[in-house]
């Protein structure tokens, strides 16, 4: 097992900003908003909460998202213990559901099950079992590729556990305690239904400190985990780099894109802005036979990893290290242009906040490298552009797609829009596992 100190990277999507890093929040002094709290625990017991089941916590007022916040919380029974799954109430004392409950975290109640019938220990592994059981005897991945997600934190009904199989290997990351308390318990079966016998668990650190994980609460296993593994989609294969990779180390969740990409493309000269490991360049060489490919990134290492994927291959890429703005408002003013682009950059949307500069400052971030992005497909050409920003809606990204199309005198005849495959299920009461939005289009 490995458990990396490196710090977090951004969100996925989770590479490097390509631009200026979201400014952080200043200090404003004495007029900055109190952090939410818990409500004290000499805070009065509610009427009748002594026949409440025991450990419980009560809701100010209805919310069916998992996600609930300090100041949703009117009280909480003194047993309650950081990690434990405990009964949720309504404000008006009737059972609501169960959840994991931390006192210390940003969220301190993940509501996992609504309605009167109590979660159990049980219920969460067999969750776990049907989750894997959905990828491979319904979705039936192992028939084009070795690689894909296992469990999707809520999309799963599994608040915090995001798992991905890479071959032999299982890539962990973990972001709640009550996740964190069960894992000992749950690798050997994790391992048992998928024929995997490695693993690397990733923490972000800050995380590791707010929700109080102990290493200690994880078991080792005989084999230390590998710093690469090989993996094969739909016939090309990648290596995926652990100390180096971002995130889980391979972005699963572009799978079908990347061979639809692939199939429409055939012969043409293709662009791939914001290329990471070479994914949608590699789907244009081998699906598409196409001779021209080109990618960009601005991250060295990634650069390395799409330069070492196309050797696994076999073919050649033009690989350049750059910032996407920059190098395109260059092959801009030296009149390139491409049969198809594709630009998949990194998350810039961060807070929750519509009308704070840091998010105005995200979505310009869109506009403007999809402005560029845009000049550089042929007329007639396919340009295909990507968000994994969870806070950014998709028709809002549509919006700012199509101005920055507009502000440049081109139009696009949109085909489709599309996000990620199958083994990233959404809830219907958490919309925020849509996070990754693709739009297909024409540009006339």
């Amino acid at each position: 097992m490995s458990f990396p100190p490196r710090p977090r990277p951004p969100h996925r999507s989770d590479r490097p900003q390509r631009f200026d890093r979201p400014s952080q929040p200043r200090d404003r002094g004495p007029s900055r908003r109190p952090e939410p709290r818990l409500p004290s625990p000499e805070t009065p017991a509610p009427s009748g909460s002594a026949d409440w089941p025991q450990p419980w916590a009560q809701m100010k007022y209805f919310s069916f998202n998992p996600a609930v916040y300090p100041n949703m919380i009117s009280a909480v029974s003194r047993d309650a213990a950081a990690g434990d799954l405990i009964h949720v109430m309504d404000k008006d004392g009737q059972p609501f559901g169960t959840g994991f409950f931390n006192p210390r975290a940003k969220i301190p109640l993940r509501v996992l099950q609504h309605g009167a019938e109590p979660l159990t220990e049980a219920d969460l592994d067999a969750r776990l079992e049907r989750a894997v059981l959905l990828r491979r005897d319904a979705l039936k991945l192992d028939a084009v590729t070795n690689a894909y997600r296992v469990v999707f934190s809520d999309g799963d009904g599994l608040s915090g556990l995001t798992v991905d199989r890479y071959a032999d290997t299982l890539s962990i990351e973990v972001t709640t305690l009550g996740v964190w308390k069960r894992l000992r318990r749950w690798l050997p079966k994790m391992h048992e239904l998928l024929g995997t016998t490695q693993h690397v668990i990733q923490v972000d650190p800050e995380v590791a400190q707010i929700e109080g994980m102990r290493m200690a609460d994880v078991p080792e296993i005989d084999a230390p985990a590998p710093a690469t593994v090989r993996i094969q989609e739909h016939g090309i294969r990648y290596q995926v780099n652990f100390p180096d990779g971002h995130k889980t180390g391979f972005f699963c969740d572009q799978r079908d894109n990347r061979l639809r990409f692939g199939q429409l493309v055939a012969g043409k000269r293709v662009l791939d802005l914001c290329c990471y490991t070479g994914g949608f360049a590699l789907a244009a060489k081998l699906i598409g036979k196409c001779e021209d490919v080109t990618a960009v990134d601005l991250d060295e290492k990634s650069i390395a990893s799409a330069r070492k994927n196309a050797d696994i291959n076999q073919v050649r890429l033009s690989l350049t290290q750059s910032d996407a703005f920059g190098w395109g408002r260059q092959m801009i003013a030296n009149g390139e242009q491409w049969d198809a682009v594709v630009l998949d950059p990194p998350k810039f949307l961060f807070s929750r906040e519509p009308e704070s500069e840091e998010a105005k400052k995200g979505r310009n971030k869109y506009y403007d490298l999809n402005a560029v992005a845009l000049q550089l497909v042929k007329p007639g050409g396919l340009f295909v552009t990507c968000s994994c920003s969870g806070l950014l809606s998709l028709e809002e990204f549509e919006e700012i797609v199509c101005r920055a199309a507009h502000r440049n005198k081109r139009k696009l005849q949109i085909l489709d829009r599309t996000g990620a495959g199958m083994d990233h299920p959404v809830m219907s009461n958490c919309p925020d596992g849509r996070y990754l939005k693709v739009i297909w289009a024409v540009v006339v």
